[in-house]
């Protein structure tokens, strides 16, 4: 931490004194949807814990900018970073090469534009790595990454999503290297190792700390025209935590130049290799670092990988066993998220479908503009949510009311639009007046396709419902992401099941109610 001294001195950081618990509201901790990013996370929380200050963790959040905007935004307190992300993926600035000096400069900037603070880094350089398979790099004589703008052009890349459109990602390799590839696929980050030890891809982004380059035996191609700032891993905490809990901030600091490339590295391969639960590796780092005193946590016996499953780990039908607490109620919380989104939906876009009967020439025009609203990725219109109502069940529940209206609305106005002018004429000659011609007329005939909208909706919901984990909003997505990001084909099931499974019950009993209700209004 000496070398950093310097720096924390021109920001105005002192020394580290003495703390006492806080016994406020949790600290609100965070990760990125990549391994090491929940490795790091979890660290921050059972050390902050070990000291007496309560966690509240929301692992797995978007991409760069959602889990930025959120911290930003004092959604969350703290998450792991790195120094050329924040540089150039957050602030936009050039890229540099001294990590003294680019830390100095991002931590600057940071504070000034955004409230945010970056804590000492935690001793470890995470840098891109672009690796290719043994076999490729010999037959093409791959070693650099100008050798892959020489020698690349026939090649398949596999990228994250992050990678492909950041300037220090796929654009830079273009401009600095002349990289042009045949074809560039989008892939997850626990997908792309797989995919190029398949040879379904040929190139793709890693990091230089990751476990499944030695696990695959990929050849990392050196930046030989040093286009990679530092990429130093450091704590960023809000402008709230650094008012409200300097005795966290204390604690954070702890971690500072502790951790080393090959230290984490070895973390790393735990988790992606020997399937190891984040707690454990989390707690044993922290014992080995003399952090934390006492005896590893109570799933210590789960430590080692556990025969029969992908990886070795336990088979999809134990682990979903010895998960049915936890996932009982995430299936809760999904079921609350489509309840309410669903029923707020109902209520808003029913009636809307019917007044636009009354203004015929401006109806298409409102639903075109509600529909529009579908057209915006999932994780998208999340991601807009998050300045405005943070993260969590709130901007959940925003986001999947505005996915549930479009087929209500469409449906409602169609249907009620629809219905033969010969027996609302016969109503009309009966001396019923519009409403009474609306409420016992229109409606009951339209009801059938106003449930099919309604139906069609709540199916939506329980699958867009899943996206919600990025943003911490809980439900079936949580086990989802995490196994995406973990390579953990078991907990992607045990979230992607029970969702499907779902679904399905809630058309199905949407469906007896309709029937149901079709029977009483016939009776009637």
């Amino acid at each position: 931490m000496l070398r950093w001294l310097p720096a924390l001195i021109v920001l105005g950081v002192g020394p580290v004194r003495p703390h006492e618990p806080d016994a406020g509201r949790p600290v609100v901790v965070a990760s990125k949807p990549f391994g090491e990013s929940y490795i790091l996370a979890e660290m921050f929380s059972q050390l902050l814990e070990a000291h007496g200050i309560r966690a509240d963790r929301r692992l797995g959040l978007g991409a760069t900018q959602i889990a930025y905007g959120a911290l930003r935004s004092g959604a969350i307190d703290v998450y792991p970073e790195y120094t050329g992300t924040g540089l150039i993926a957050i602030l936009g600035l050039p890229p540099e090469p001294d990590a003294r000096t680019v830390f100095a400069h991002v931590a600057a900037v940071s504070a000034a534009r955004d409230g945010v603070r970056w804590l000492p880094p935690l001793g470890f350089e995470n840098t891109y790595a672009i690796a290719v398979r043994r076999t490729t790099a010999d037959s093409l004589h791959l070693e650099t990454l100008t050798d892959l703008g020489r020698s690349g052009s026939g090649l398949r890349g596999g990228f994250t999503a992050d990678f492909i459109g950041r300037p220090d990602g796929l654009p830079g390799l273009v401009r600095v290297y002349g990289v042009h590839l045949r074809e560039v696929r989008a892939l997850l980050p626990a997908v792309k190792y797989a995919a190029l030890a398949a040879g379904r891809v040929d190139v793709i982004d890693g990091f230089s700390t990751d476990g499944l380059i030695a696990r695959y035996d990929l050849v990392v191609l050196r930046d030989d025209r040093h286009f990679y700032p530092p990429y130093e891993a450091a704590a960023v905490v809000s402008a709230a935590l650094q008012r409200d809990n300097p005795a966290a901030i204390a604690v954070l600091t702890e971690l500072s130049d502790r951790i080393g490339v090959p230290e984490m590295r070895a973390l790393n391969r735990r988790l992606e290799v020997d399937g190891v639960p984040v707690a454990i590796i989390a707690a044993d780092a922290l014992r080995a670092l003399g952090l934390t005193p006492g005896a590893a946590p109570a799933t210590a016996d789960r430590a080692e990988p556990q025969a029969g499953g992908a990886g070795g780990r336990e088979p999809l039908g134990a682990y979903v066993r010895s998960q049915r607490g936890p996932l009982a109620a995430m299936t809760a919380r999904h079921l609350l998220l489509v309840g309410i989104s669903l029923a707020a939906a109902i209520l808003i876009a029913v009636p809307l479908g019917v007044g636009l009967l009354a203004i015929p020439r401006s109806a298409d025009i409102v639903i075109r503009v509600i529909g529009a609203i579908q057209t915006v990725p999932g994780i998208a219109l999340l991601a807009f949510m998050i300045p405005l109502l943070g993260i969590g069940v709130v901007p959940a529940l925003v986001a999947l009311f505005l996915y549930s209206l479009y087929p209500i609305l469409r449906n409602t106005y169609e249907g009620v639009r629809g219905t033969e002018a010969g027996t609302v004429d016969a109503g009309e000659a009966l001396g019923m007046t519009n409403a009474q011609v609306m409420a016992y007329i229109r409606l009951p005939l339209a009801m059938p396709i106003i449930m099919a909208g309604v139906r069609t909706a709540a199916v939506i919901d329980v699958g867009t419902a899943t996206l919600a984990a990025f943003i911490g909003a809980g439900g079936l997505g949580d086990p989802i992401v995490t196994g995406l990001a973990l390579s953990d084909t078991r907990m992607i099931l045990s979230g992607a099941i029970p969702a499907a499974l779902l679904a399905l019950a809630v058309d199905a009993l949407l469906g007896a109610g309709q029937r149901l209700a079709a029977r009483r209004w016939n009776a009637a």
